[in-house]
């Protein structure tokens, strides 16, 4: 008889056991691990907290200024964590956590992250990384592949060679935007005859020779903060990150992208670069990233996607057609933290251009010698951990298949959960969502019509105080912690363009039920009906 060796294979089933914390072994630090374990799952089963304590009051517990004199034993100290920090921090991975980008992990991340917190490696040089900067290399491959898809020689070729980077891996996002914005502004002012380049001689110098009167970065009103922090550190300016107005849909309008390109070069302004974004963070939206290509390539600009939430959409065959076009991107941001369930700190940019990295490289005589394969020479960190190891990790584990899964779970569930709402009457959906956030908030059926109806000074009246309603539901809930979203600000055209405070939800925990999202409209309806401030007035006024 011989024996079939086991292929595992993605399924719902298996998916929803890695994210299940399962029992640590029977020893002392074992014990520890198990009853940190035991705590976590205690705390997950109903709350996101496990008391609600006042800000101030937990702020007591960390008071103290002076580096304690004595030793503590490390069973002693675990329990003071459990005590003072396990118990009041947020629970992220509850499956009724449901406001921000952060998820339940597999389980497997957790013995992973110890021991590459044991290995200890540094992946600024390969002197002190070794195995690890080849396999940071190969995930840089395979997230590059992931977006491009360059055939086998590409990769063979380019992959492991000291003289290109297919790019960088960081601790998020916002230092990838950075890294794709800092190689795209030294590509446009680079050495040029007796110019020596912008990273030598300075940004008054560049411009001076290129005879520019600024620089400019285009992005829609939904494009993210670090953007901002990009153009400051860069030298630019923040005024220089300018907002494009967007669509019904929350899309950047193209044809006022073009206009203010051809108006930026009229004043002498060169564009930089152009910003898609797939998977805006208030609305999970992504803007036409084809016809924003076409865009770059007529006002010759380099032409980055943020798609640090929405990236791993790519890893669906069923929805990767929503980022059409990302292909034509000259450098793309993903953040694996968010729906490739890794921990945090796990972001990367990618580069069209393997070459294009060359205008940042560093070295160091001691650390960064020229033509080696140190990844250092190509980031904006230095000192980094292996977080590469994670990644690769759940690559293979959970499998792009896996992946496929759980991404085409979180888009039905938001599909789901938009259509829970625009079923009841109670609720207004504000935005549908594309990838797997929406946004939507409590109002009352006569409350709708009544705005439906209304002249432009009755909305805005009621709208005030519907945005009080929704603070007051939004604290209510997080204080009584069983479930949180979040709120946030977002321009709605039929209310003349008048920002409103509406509910957030992120639905990528693939331990959040169906059950879950309608107990949360539930607890919301029961706050609302307890409100003696706001209901009884908006109420009032539309009777």
């Amino acid at each position: 008889m011989t024996n079939k060796k086991r292929v595992a294979q993605a399924t719902p089933e298996s998916l929803h056991q890695i994210f299940t914390i399962p029992e640590a072994p029977d020893s002392t630090l074992g014990r520890i691990e198990a009853e940190i374990s035991q705590n976590l799952n205690g705390f997950l089963g109903n709350h996101i907290v496990a008391t609600e304590k006042p800000l101030a009051e937990i702020e007591k517990d960390f008071a103290d200024s002076k580096i304690p004199e004595q030793p503590q034993y490390v069973s002693d100290h675990t329990h003071h964590l459990l005590d003072k920090l396990i118990s009041q921090s947020v629970h992220t991975s509850s499956p009724s956590f449901i406001g921000h980008m952060t998820s339940a992990l597999p389980y497997f991340q957790l013995p992973l992250s110890k021991l590459m917190t044991g290995m200890n490696q540094n992946l600024v040089k390969i002197e002190t990384s070794k195995a690890f900067t080849p396999l940071e290399r190969q995930v840089l491959g395979m997230m590059h592949r992931m977006v491009y898809q360059q055939a086998d020689g590409f990769y063979q070729k380019l992959m492991h060679s000291a003289a290109h980077s297919l790019g960088a891996f960081c601790s998020g996002g916002t230092v990838a935007n950075i890294t794709a914005l800092w190689v795209a502004r030294n590509n446009l002012l680079k050495a040029d005859g007796v110019f020596k380049g912008i990273a030598q001689q300075g940004l008054f110098q560049a411009l001076k020779h290129y005879g520019y009167a600024g620089i400019a970065i285009l992005v829609s009103e939904r494009g993210h903060y670090s953007l901002k922090k990009a153009a400051d550190i860069l030298g630019l300016g923040r005024d220089s990150v300018i907002s494009i107005k967007t669509d019904n849909n929350n899309r950047i309008d193209t044809q006022a992208l073009a206009q203010e390109c051809a108006r930026l070069e009229a004043q002498k302004i060169k564009v930089m670069s152009i910003v898609g974004v797939a998977g805006t963070t208030e609305t999970g939206n992504i803007d036409p990233l084809r016809d924003m290509a076409d865009i770059a390539k007529r006002f010759n600009c380099h032409f980055h996607v943020d798609a640090a939430w929405g990236g791993a959409t790519l890893l669906s065959n069923k929805y990767r057609t929503l980022l059409d076009g990302i292909e034509l991107a000259d450098s793309v941001t993903i953040d694996a933290h968010k729906q490739m369930y890794v921990p945090m700190g796990a972001g990367l940019v990618v580069f069209k251009d393997s070459e294009s990295v060359s205008t940042i490289e560093h070295h160091a005589e001691y650390i960064l010698r020229k033509g080696s394969k140190d990844l250092g020479s190509h980031t904006l960190e230095g000192s980094r951990p292996g977080m590469a190891m994670m990644l690769y990790a759940s690559m293979h584990i959970i499998s792009r298949p896996g992946y496929e899964m759980l991404i085409n779970q979180s888009i039905e569930k938001a599909k789901h959960f938009a259509e829970l709402i625009e079923q009841d009457d109670d609720f207004e959906l504000i935005s549908k969502p594309e990838l797997c956030l929406l946004t939507y908030r409590y109002a009352p059926q006569a409350v709708q019509q009544f705005l439906a109806n209304a002249n432009a000074e009755r909305q805005e009246e009621i709208n005030v105080l519907l945005d009080k309603l929704t603070k007051f539901i939004q604290k209510r809930q997080r204080e009584n912690g069983k479930s949180f979203v979040s709120r946030t600000r977002i321009e709605v055209n039929h209310y003349q363009g008048r920002k409103v405070l509406v509910f957030r939800v992120v639905l990528a925990n693939p331990l959040t039920t169906h059950d879950i999202l309608q107990e949360v409209l539930v607890e919301q309806k029961q706050i609302a009906a307890e409100s003696l401030n706001f209901l009884p007035q908006i109420l009032a006024r539309v009777n």
